[in-house]
C-alpha cells in the first residue's frame, strides 16, 4: 500500500531493542570477545539484557531509556560505581568501550539511548533472612564511606526536596486523565511534607545516595570460603542526597509490600536488622535517624512521579495507572505522614 504525501509521522515514544540487535552493539564497541546469546531479563525505566560470553563469563547490558526527568546521568553514576569498587565496595561496576568511555549511545528510534555494560553479579536475591538483610545495610554504609572519596563527574540530578517531591508532584498534576480529587490530595501531603521537612533541613546529613535501596538491587553473594557479603547494583537513581532518604527507602520497601500504614512484626524485623548493619559500619545521626519516617512519603511522590512521566509521555498506557490507583497509593500517604521511624 502506499503510503499518502500526506500521512503524519509516526514518533516512537519507547521501543524495545531485539536481544541480538544490543548482542551486536557490545560486541563491536566493547572487548569483551564472542557473545553467544544476548537474553531481553526486563522492561522497567530501563531496558536489561544478560549477555553470555563464549569463555563462560556473563555481563549485563542496560539500556537506559528517556525520562521525563531529563538528561541521563550516566557519566557521574558509572564514574561512581568505578571509584567504589576500587574502594573495595561490592558494587556492579560498569566496563569501558574498546575507546575508553563508560557508556555508548545507541540511536533508538525515540532518540539516543545510553547502553552500558556492567559486571554480573551472581548469588541469590535478598530475602527475610535476618544476616543477609544486615549485610544489605552494612554494604550501603560503606557505599556513603567510600563515595566520601568520589572525584569524578558532578551528578546532574541533586535529590533534594525539589527533586523528590516538588517536581513529581508537577508531573502527576500535568496528568489530564487524573481527577482533581487525587490531585488535590497529593498537593496537600505534598504541602504538609514540603512544611515538615523545612523544620528539619538544616539538621540533616548529606551522602551520596544510591537512591533506590529497597532489597531489589542487591545481591547476597558467598564466597568459596562460604562468606556472605552483599552486592549492589542499579545506581541510576543516585546522587547527593540526604542519608535520611537512601535510608527511608528500605522501610517504604517493606511498607508498600505489605500496604501498611505502619511496620508489622516481619517488617520490623528487617527494618532494625538493616539499621544495625549499617550502624555496624557507620553511625547514624539522630535527627537523621528521625527524619527517616518523613521520607517514607516522599520517596511515594518520588516514584508516582517518575511513573507519571511514563505515562505523560505516552510510553505506558493510561489503563496501567489508573485515577484508582493514585487515589489509592494518596490514602497510604496520608496514613505515612502520622509515621515515626521504628525503634
Amino acid at each position: 500500500m502506499n503510503q499518502s504525501v500526506d500521512s503524519p509521522r509516526l514518533r516512537a515514544v519507547r521501543s524495545v531493542i531485539e536481544a541480538d540487535s544490543i548482542a551486536e552493539v557490545v560486541e563491536s564497541r566493547y572487548a569483551v570477545g564472542q557473545i553467544d546469546s544476548c537474553l531481553f531479563l526486563r522492561r522497567g525505566f530501563n531496558d536489561v539484557y544478560e549477555l553470555q560470553l563464549a569463555d563462560g563469563e556473563r555481563r549485563i547490558a542496560r539500556l537506559a531509556a528517556l525520562r521525563a526527568r531529563g538528561e541521563g546521568n550516566a557519566d557521574f553514576e558509572l564514574s561512581l560505581l568505578e571509584h567504589l569498587k576500587a574502594e573495595g565496595v561490592a558494587v556492579a561496576a560498569a566496563h569501558r568501550t574498546r575507546d575508553g568511555a563508560l557508556s555508548t549511545d545507541v540511536p533508538a528510534p525515540e532518540g539516543v539511548r545510553s547502553l552500558a555494560v556492567f559486571d554480573y553479579l551472581d548469588g541469590k536475591h535478598l530475602g527475610d533472612d535476618l544476616d543477609d538483610v544486615r549485610l544489605t545495610g552494612a554494604e550501603l554504609a560503606r557505599i556513603h564511606d567510600g563515595a566520601k572519596t568520589y572525584a569524578g563527574p558532578e551528578s546532574r540530578y541533586v535529590l533534594d526536596i525539589a527533586h523528590l517531591l516538588l517536581r513529581p508532584l508537577s508531573r502527576i498534576k500535568a496528568l489530564r486523565y487524573l481527577d482533581d480529587e487525587v490531585k488535590g490530595k497529593l498537593t496537600e501531603i505534598a504541602t504538609a511534607l514540603e512544611d515538615r521537612f523545612s523544620t528539619t533541613e538544616a539538621s540533616l546529613s548529606r551522602v551520596i545516595c544510591h537512591g533506590d535501596c529497597h532489597g531489589g538491587n542487591t545481591m547476597i553473594r558467598i564466597g568459596g570460603d562460604g562468606s556472605r557479603r552483599a552486592a549492589f547494583f542499579d545506581f541510576d537513581d543516585g546522587g547527593p542526597g540526604y542519608l535520611a532518604y537512601d535510608l527511608s527507602v528500605f522501610l517504604w520497601g517493606n511498607l508498600l509490600a505489605t500496604h501498611r500504614e505502619e511496620p508489622d512484626e516481619k517488617s520490623r524485623a528487617r527494618w532494625l536488622a538493616f539499621i544495625d548493619g549499617y550502624r555496624s559500619i557507620a553511625p547514624i545521626p539522630e535527627a537523621d535517624y528521625r527524619a527517616v519516617a518523613t521520607f517514607v512519603p516522599v520517596r511515594m511522590m518520588w516514584l508516582l512521579g517518575e511513573y507519571a512521566g511514563n505515562a505523560g509521555a505516552g510510553a505506558v498506557g493510561v489503563q496501567n495507572l489508573p485515577n484508582v490507583w493514585f487515589r489509592d497509593i494518596a490514602t497510604l500517604m496520608e496514613k505515612w505522614q502520622g509515621l515515626t521511624t521504628p525503634e
